[in-house]
């Protein structure tokens, strides 16, 4: 009995101490938002959260108000959901919130990449050198050639006209604009070797076919909830990118981006390993082009459901080759729509932002460094305890008058747009004006570096698209997709299913 005494106490310690890890004794206190722990110990909602993030926020906002605690998968998480009141979050101190903490956690899960200290700062001094100004000229130009070379290699082949080919919209939108991105990031075949232009073709369509398969896999590798067989060809597929697209494969290629490249140079400098850096290398592939191709069918599909929105643009595009002076004819020299040409887009830019308020669903996150108080439009004022996390769903949010959160059959291509033909960014919720109204690049600290090339994008695939095809829906009467839920919060959103459409060269 002596000795049972000690052995039940330690059990009881070790019990008593699992319970409190598992947050089973968290309470609310004075002070603090509303607490929902739900009834899963540890997991808290997760599986609800996970399973459709939008509609679970919602559950949670009508019943506790537009801020409250939640647990998921151990972690205690306060979401704002005021859009008055995102400046809290936006602009609090990086001694107070940091967004790096969450960053390099979901890093070291989804690409086995482990964060040294700088790489913040990194990215951001190559992005702001070579995605911005002169160095985004450069980029934009190696777009255009990659752009040409995947859709226009076709060019003035037919003696008449080219037949029709029919293909999903998301597949095709998403296939040229990430490969074209690909190879204007990390390289193309040496143009001393021959065929160089046909091997691009080649080397993008496979790298693509097996980014696909990983970006499947993605949502359930970042929550941890993968099958054993799914892990494991996760694991194949890292290696896979590991190796294609690694330091010495590159070095091997011609036209690589400045971008790629001075971050490349500058984690070697910081005496990090080549086997860590090839891993930094597929994280670039798929922060720079796993939502670009994502947000370029959605930005087609509204053109072809919305005759007024292409009639617009499209006579945009028209004026515009006009004035720089460029005809599209038979036997001619490619357009080239440069840097200087995209930025004088108005209706073309107002249509891209209303396709991403609608599709574009990033979740902001802050890690809370130390007790700080969340203050609110309204003069609230909620205690967030250091240890916990911060985070906006902005998509779930009301952004603009009238809508109660964004819905695809309310795409207005000119909503960016005021009378004068000038960028409109007055809105207003219960006749107050939001600051924060369109966050599809994140906000802060975390806004997304590549956010003007990633724009670039888009709106040359629309423009090229727009010049040298004609498309169409198979089915006039086609409705939108729904989102696949699966993909709140990991930023451009994916349809659950394709949507068939045809198209031909106009030359």
């Amino acid at each position: 009995m002596g000795m049972l005494l000690p052995i039940l106490l330690g059990f009881l310690a070790a019990l008593i101490g699992g319970l409190y890890l598992l947050g089973v004794f968290r309470q609310r206190r004075l002070g603090e938002p509303p607490l929902d722990k739900g009834l899963i110990p540890w997991l808290g909602h997760v599986l609800e959260f996970r399973r459709n993030t939008l509609k679970f926020l919602e559950r949670m906002k009508q019943k506790h108000g537009n801020v409250f605690t939640i647990q998921l998968g151990g972690f205690y998480i306060t979401f704002l959901q005021d859009p008055l009141s995102f400046g809290s979050l936006v602009k609090e101190s990086r001694e107070k919130l940091d967004f790096t903490k969450f960053t390099q956690h979901l890093l070291r899960k989804v690409f086995g990449y482990a964060a040294i200290e700088g790489d913040h700062d990194i990215i951001q001094m190559s992005s702001n050198k070579h995605l911005k100004g002169d160095g985004l000229e450069v980029m934009t130009q190696a777009m255009m050639s990659n752009l040409q070379n995947l859709m226009l290699h076709n060019i003035g082949s037919a003696a008449d006209q080219s037949p029709w080919i029919e293909d999903g919209l998301f597949t095709y939108s998403y296939n040229i604009v990430f490969r074209a991105g690909y190879l204007s990031l990390y390289g193309n075949e040496p143009h001393k070797s021959e065929g160089s232009e046909e091997k691009d073709r080649a080397e993008s369509e496979a790298l693509f076919s097996e980014f696909r398969k990983y970006d499947q896999l993605f949502p359930n590798l970042a929550y941890g909830v993968l099958l054993p067989k799914q892990r494991l060809e996760a694991e194949r597929l890292m290696g896979f990118f590991w190796n294609s697209l690694s330091v010495q494969k590159m070095k091997n290629k011609d036209n690589i981006s400045r971008w790629v490249w001075d971050i490349q140079q500058a984690k070697e400098e910081r005496g990090m390993e080549e086997s860590m850096i090839n891993k930094y290398m597929f994280v670039l592939l798929w922060a720079s082009q796993g939502n670009t191709g994502p947000s370029s069918f959605w930005l087609l599909l509204f053109l072809m459901k919305h005759p007024e929105a292409m009639k617009a643009v499209k006579g945009e595009v028209d004026k515009l080759l006009k004035e720089f002076g460029q005809e599209v004819q038979r036997g001619g020299p490619l357009v080239n729509l440069t840097r200087e040409m995209l930025m004088k887009t108005p209706i073309l830019d107002s249509t891209v932002e209303e396709t991403l308020r609608l599709t574009a669903a990033p979740l902001l996150t802050r890690a809370v460094l130390q007790d700080m108080m969340l203050k609110m439009a309204d003069g609230r004022e909620y205690f967030i305890r250091k240890g916990d996390r911060i985070a906006a769903f902005p998509y779930s949010a009301v952004h603009i008058e009238p809508e109660i959160h964004p819905d695809p059959q309310s795409f207005k291509y000119d909503r960016f747009l005021n009378p004068d033909g000038s960028k409109k960014t007055d809105f207003y919720k219960a006749g107050k004006k939001v600051k924060y109204y369109n966050m599809p690049w994140g906000a802060g600290v975390s806004m997304c570096p590549g956010r003007f090339f990633a724009t670039n994008e888009l709106k040359q695939f629309v423009f090229l698209m727009l010049v040298y095809f004609e498309f169409e829906l198979k089915d006039p009467d086609e409705t939108i997709p729904e989102i696949d839920f699966r993909r709140w919060g990991f930023g451009s959103m994916q349809p659950q299913r394709d949507v068939q459409f045809r198209y031909r060269l106009r030359y």
